[in-house]
């Protein structure tokens, strides 16, 4: 009987950042910013319904 010898795995090449954020985004959607709070620093007034309030029509109060 011969031996047979096991399949060689081929190892995948290593993705590049784009390629690794476009199958992410792919998967989970573009649900997290780019930057956290800490980066983008206090430009705010830090009142979460600041700009909610900001946005509402002039008819609706």
């Amino acid at each position: 009987m011969a031996t047979q010898d096991p399949p060689e795995e081929e190892t995948p090449e290593p993705e590049t950042a784009w390629q690794r954020r476009k199958r992410l985004a792919a998967i989970f959607g573009d649900v997290l910013p780019e930057t956290t709070g800490d980066e983008r620093g206090a430009d705010s007034s830090g009142k979460p319904d600041d700009w909610y309030r900001s946005q509402v029509p002039p008819h609706h109060g």
